[in-house]
């Protein structure tokens, strides 16, 4: 049985590009876990394996990967650094004890480095930060590190420092071993232990003497050995691992992953620094703490699903406490329903290696779950818990999608329903009135991905449209006419005549029918016909073919013949009286308003509600909130089609907005020539009709 100080589980999150996937690589190869340090330019790491990952060169997905180093078994979990994908980050911090921040040394802190930041603040997880592409052109060790502390604090202190910059960037010396290691410089990882080069003494003791001051600020005991010049070496080290785990301290370490250069120190203080699940202590469910103890009953989270087209589903499992075993039964807290474990195995990316139990601590996968999906509890029936999960983002961009062919049209539902297992993020949902298939998700890389991996995965075709919007149509003034339908073509005949009079009703009211017939001009039994005519008739309004909303029909008068009369005759006479008086009580088009709440930092305000304004949109407040601005207006749905790309364009990729549908208003006279002429162009109303 594995010991749960035995085990670390970490996170690698940050932006996109900044070498999540590449750590992952340098540390399997050193381990031993592969043969060569594979590279993510050449599509062959053990964690981005999908070939949508493969072919774009970025983390789509949350993959898994486990090493053991100096008798602890490290679990490493690959996190997308892309706003589209960064929900899959979020889950994956669920399982995680700690995370690696992962910065480019060129860039410095950039925007989902500050997003995966706040999560972990939310999550209450330790952290350490590596400083990664040292022996890139134009890197500097200090101004990333400067970046790091005007993002992140004084907190964030550097326990390496880098020997050499850029191409000469060989080796790292540990402030806290007070040692140097150089680096072979071929990709091999191996590397000597030396002394400190004297040129660099000056900078080790400013450093050094920073992080000794750091850690005794975290702790009465230390702080008062270090005034009394009495702190040792080991109070040190194990009063900078408590800082740590207590959130004190952000250690900052450096390497260039790619290089294979400073690999083995980062493994080396991830393991002494970073805690593991005992050193973690009680994990909060909604039903209380559970500890991190093998003998306690399971309880445990599925923070990713994976569905093979070929393999079917898998469920990746982090165990909190108790065990899990092949061939149990297992309840889900969250379905309410028990479910089969049939067997348990370890990830090392797509690759599975069987094990025999999973203890408390551990990361494992297991197949054919019926109903287990993402943000899942499982746990004994004895003691019922269920996990805090994140749910899926809202989505922030849609698409109508039309299958290519027939073909496509009867596997698209399945294929669509299988992807919606791995990645719960995406929407795909039948519109009802426009009839189209939306698929919306967290952004346009999101949907193409989405449209990639139903061809390649499902077979499944299909062409990207944007939606329609589901306009409105309505009247302004009032309108008394008469719809007579009289059609004899020998034998019996067909005759209906109605007087309807039609005025306005406030927005939101739809419709109302009153029947105001006296003297029996109609017979009763011909009313309903007459009202669902213009339930007909108003399915398809008379400037666009939008339905008609918001508006009484009163029927007060009429005539009928006691043979040719008919249900059908007045519903075609009730349409008819319908489609004349609408076109003569000032008929308009409305359109839907969408209430929007866009959150940028607070300088990139100006600029996002100038876009708003300019998208027709009725700025409704500001406020502020930390660094971040929060604008709230009215924004019509169809300028909002084009929004997500032009907030990523204007903020840099740190803004993020949220929206819903508020109500319905009326579109400006000149965009609804426009409405008008589109309609006429797809063939929805005839030039006549209009």
């Amino acid at each position: 049985m594995r010991n749960p100080e035995k085990i670390r589980n970490v996170a690698f999150v940050g932006h996109g590009h900044t070498g999540k996937t590449s750590l992952i690589s340098a540390i399997l190869f050193i381990t031993g876990k592969t043969s060569r340090l594979l590279k993510v330019d050449q599509g062959n790491t053990i964690t981005d394996f999908d070939p949508e990952e493969v072919e774009r060169k970025i983390t789509i997905s949350t993959a898994v990967a486990f090493t053991d180093w100096n008798d602890i078994r490290v679990n490493l979990i690959d996190t997308p650094g892309f706003s589209n994908f960064f929900w899959e980050t979020e889950a994956a911090l669920h399982a995680a004890d700690a995370a690696v921040v992962m910065v480019d040394a060129g860039s410095g802190v950039e925007v989902q480095t500050e997003r995966a930041w706040e999560i972990l603040n939310k999550l209450g997880l330790s952290r350490m930060i590596a400083i990664n592409k040292l022996d890139r052109e134009n890197t500097n060790f200090f101004s990333a590190l400067d970046s790091i502390k005007e993002s992140f604090g004084r907190e964030a202190v550097p326990i390496q420092l880098p020997i050499g910059k850029e191409k000469d960037f060989k080796g790292v010396i540990d402030l806290v071993k007070g040692k140097a290691y150089i680096y072979e410089g071929d990709e091999s990882g191996k590397f000597k232990e030396t002394d400190i080069p004297e040129d660099m003494k000056d900078d080790y003791e400013k450093y050094r003497n920073e992080l000794i001051e750091m850690v005794a600020e975290s702790d009465e005991e230390l702080m008062e050995k270090y005034l009394e010049d009495a702190l040792t070496d080991k109070d040190f080290s194990s009063g900078l691992k408590k800082a740590v785990i207590a959130g004190d301290i952000y250690p900052v370490v450096c390497l260039s992953a790619t290089a294979n250069i400073g690999t083995g120190n980062v493994l080396n203080s991830i393991v002494e620094y970073l805690p593991s699940p005992k050193d973690r202590g009680p994990v909060k469910t909604e039903e209380g703490e559970v500890n991190p103890d093998p003998e306690e009953p399971l309880a445990a989270l599925v923070f990713k699903t994976i569905s093979d087209p070929f393999a079917g589903r898998i469920n990746i499992i982090r165990v909190f406490s108790g065990r899990l075993t092949p061939d149990s039964t297992v309840f889900n807290a969250t379905k309410g329903v028990e479910e089969k474990i049939s067997n348990i195995f370890y990830l090392m990316g797509k690759e599975q290696v069987s094990a025999e139990e999973a203890v408390a601590g551990e990361i494992v996968a297991t197949a054919k779950l019926k109903q287990t999906l993402t943000g899942d509890t499982l746990c004994s029936k004895d003691r019922v818990v269920k996990f805090p999960f994140t749910p899926p983002y809202e989505p922030t961009i849609s698409f109508a999608i039309e299958p290519k062919t027939k073909k496509d049209e009867d596997k698209i539902s399945t294929a669509l329903h299988k992807l919606n297992d791995q990645d719960p993020s995406f929407r795909a949902e039948r519109d009802t009135e426009t009839k189209e298939l939306i698929l919306s998700g967290n952004g346009q890389l999101h949907v193409e991905v989405l449209i990639s991996k139903l061809k390649k995965e499902y077979g499944v075709e299909v062409l990207l449209k944007t939606p329609k919007i589901p306009y409105r149509e309505t009247i302004k003034g009032k309108a008394d006419v008469q719809g007579k339908y009289k059609k004899q073509t020998g034998g019996r005949g067909q005759y209906g005549d109605v007087k309807i009079k039609l005025e306005p009703l406030p927005r939101g009211a739809d419709f109302e029918f009153v029947d105001q017939i006296f003297g029996g001009a109609i017979p009763k039994n011909f009313i309903p016909a007459v009202e669902k005519g213009i339930q007909e008739a108003r399915k398809k309004g008379v400037l666009a073919g939008y339905p008609t909303v918001d508006f009484r029909v009163i029927l007060y008068d009429g005539s009928y013949h006691p043979v040719d009369s008919s249900d059908l005759a007045f519903q075609i006479a009730a349409s008819m009286a319908f489609k004349k008086g609408v076109k003569m009580a000032k008929p308009t088009i409305l359109e839907p308003i969408m209430k929007v709440e866009v959150i940028v930092p607070e300088e990139f305000m100006g600029d996002v509600m100038g876009n708003l304004n300019g998208r027709r949109g009725r700025i409704l407040g500001m406020e502020t909130k930390g660094k971040k601005a929060i604008v709230k207006a009215y924004v019509p749905m169809a300028e909002m089609l084009t929004f997500e790309p032009d907030l990523t364009s204007i903020t840099g990729g740190r803004g993020t907005y949220r929206m819903e549908f508020s109500h319905y208003d009326e579109v400006p006279a000149q965009i609804q020539e426009k409405i008008i002429q589109q309609a006429i162009e797809e063939g929805r109303i005839s030039p006549e009709e209009e």
